[in-house]
């Protein structure tokens, strides 16, 4: 019998149900909670000085979800369940979704329930809720956590060509920072609306040696090579989460309207380069596979078995160093000493 093998942390930001309740309807009064005790048509609000917080996550071979132990919120190592995806509607009339996450303790029951909104919630505006998604709740999530390249990226070919994203096929060879060229295995493709956990980074262009802008999703890692180790990491070799970059500058969160995202996928999860920066391709692992067609996913046990193998989980810079008034800069004078 195969061992389960826990997964870097992943951390996602939740606010605690009692934070968004019932307003006017069935249960006035009352938190948010799973889809077993929700009724459609109830309005929530959320709180006034609610606060968004950061749940740590480790995700297992099996598919079980435990809460780790650098998390803000929860009892680590408690077991924790994706249960739902809501839509609520505003009273603009804008529709947004919230994933529902469930604690529980040893025995079972229901410890805390925390909410993960895919979109930004405004306070004290009254949100109705219209549907309960039992079903779609764990490819949602995998959603947000696959690392996606915006349309019009330009990706190194082997050749050296620079290649527009959305032009790439499968088959077409890329060049890779560790293996060289690799065939490229599948392209996701998805239009999202460009808010909240969705809302891309912008990497204009300068800050870490980029001619060009280069637009990522939030969680996409970037591989820096520092000369000097001026994060104090302990590697000059570091990937970094683009969100942790933000400096309201260089490097921005542009929410609003709607993006492209495309993902690569190679047999091994493989650091390329686009726009000139070294950045991650696809990880399939727990969380990601459900963001996949079905057909590809029941191969991937054969067909890409190095994923796993190449998590780089050593390389990952935490939050806490990249606390600088000016992290990419930081990194750009780092990676040129």
């Amino acid at each position: 019998m195969s061992q389960s093998t826990p997964r870097p942390s992943q951390s996602i930001p939740v606010y605690p149900a009692m934070d968004f309740s019932v307003v006017n309807g069935a249960n006035l009064g009352d938190p948010i909670s799973f889809a077993a005790e929700l009724d459609q048509g109830d309005t929530y609000e959320l709180h006034k000085h609610a606060q968004l917080e950061r749940l740590a996550v480790l995700m297992d071979d099996d598919g079980r979800f435990t809460i780790a132990e650098n998390s803000a919120l929860g009892r680590p190592g408690a077991v924790l369940h994706l249960d739902c995806c809501l839509t609520m509607m505003a009273g603009t009339g804008q529709t947004s979704e919230i994933l529902i996450l469930v604690e529980v303790d040893d025995a079972g029951c229901v410890a805390e329930v925390y909410m993960l909104p895919l979109a930004e919630l405004t306070p004290r505006m009254g949100y109705a809720l219209v549907g309960i998604d039992r079903e779609n709740a764990r490819r949602k999530f995998a959603e947000v956590g696959c690392v996606s390249f915006s349309r019009g990226t330009h990706i190194t070919m082997v050749s050296g060509e620079q290649r527009a994203i959305e032009d790439l096929a499968v088959g077409d060879m890329v060049l890779t920072r560790d293996d060289g060229p690799q065939e490229v295995r599948w392209i996701g493709q998805s239009t999202v609306r460009a808010v909240g956990e969705f809302a891309p980074i912008r990497i204009k262009a300068g800050t870490l040696h980029n001619e060009n802008d280069l637009l990522v999703s939030p969680d996409h890692r970037l591989f820096i090579y520092q000369r000097s180790d001026a994060l104090g990491a302990g590697r000059h070799e570091v990937l970094v989460r683009a969100r942790h970059l933000v400096n309201g500058d260089s490097v921005v969160q542009e929410d609003g309207g709607f993006v492209d995202y495309f993902q690569l996928l190679f047999d091994t999860h493989q650091i390329i380069y686009a726009e000139g920066i070294a950045a991650e391709t696809l990880l399939v692992d727990t969380r990601t596979r459900p963001a996949l067609p079905e057909e590809l996913s029941e191969k991937l046990s054969e067909a890409l078995p190095g994923h796993d193998a190449r998590v780089r989980t050593d390389y990952e810079v935490a939050e806490a160093l990249l606390n600088h008034p000016d992290a990419a800069k930081l990194l750009k004078r780092a990676s040129t000493r």
